[in-house]
């Protein structure tokens, strides 16, 4: 078993989660978008989201989003991070918790190998966001996992599902899974930039 395996419901009954539901970012200041983001978005949106592969969407919508984050986080001189896309994250192999991740920022300069992660953004399978929900969930505790196999210590972490043009956020606090009661979509990239510098260490 691996993370893409889980259902929420799985994910829940495994590791005694509840599941609850609230506005995680009620306050979030709105990022305008730089002129990059905007250009790049606007040629690659079509093709990413009409050719409904996951790649595409992957490469033409996500990827860039996140390239715009680490721009901004240079530019405000915040502590380092980095994109992880496509790497393995074991925390506990015989829970089920390791397997690909689309995507997992951690804290910290860019390694090889994941370091102190903090995020996990899941590509919704079938333009589907329920069906990500329990591989993000089970990658946050995997990302919880390994921090306190480190020493690294957190209250809570985020991740995210999306199809590229819609966005779930869910957070992983103790033993509660809390699903965001706001959904965003692509035209709402300002919020969607704002959350993530947020979260950004």
């Amino acid at each position: 078993m691996a993370y893409s395996d889980f259902s929420l419901e799985t994910l829940l009954l495994t590791f005694g989660l509840t599941e609850e539901s609230d506005r995680l970012f009620p306050h979030v200041m709105p990022a305008e978008p730089s002129d990059w983001l905007q250009e790049t978005l606007r040629l690659g949106l079509d093709f990413g989201l009409k050719s409904g592969s996951e790649k595409a969407r992957s490469e033409f919508v996500i990827a860039p989003i996140l390239l715009e984050l680490e721009r901004w986080s240079q530019e405000q001189q915040r502590s380092p991070f980095a994109i992880h896309s496509g790497k393995v994250l074991t925390a506990d192999a015989s829970q089920g918790l390791t397997g690909e991740c689309d995507f997992i920022l951690s804290a910290g300069p860019y390694t090889r190998t994941i370091q102190n992660p903090i995020f996990a953004l899941v590509e919704a399978k079938k333009q589907d966001l329920d069906l990500g929900l329990g591989p993000c969930g089970a990658q946050l505790l995997g990302a919880r996992l390994w921090n306190q196999g480190k020493g690294h210590t957190l209250r809570s972490l985020f991740g995210c599902v999306t199809t590229g043009e819609t966005w779930l956020w869910l957070k992983l606090e103790a033993d509660r899974l809390i699903l965001d009661q706001d959904t965003y979509y692509i035209h709402h990239l300002p919020q969607i930039l704002g959350i993530f510098q947020s979260l950004l260490p």
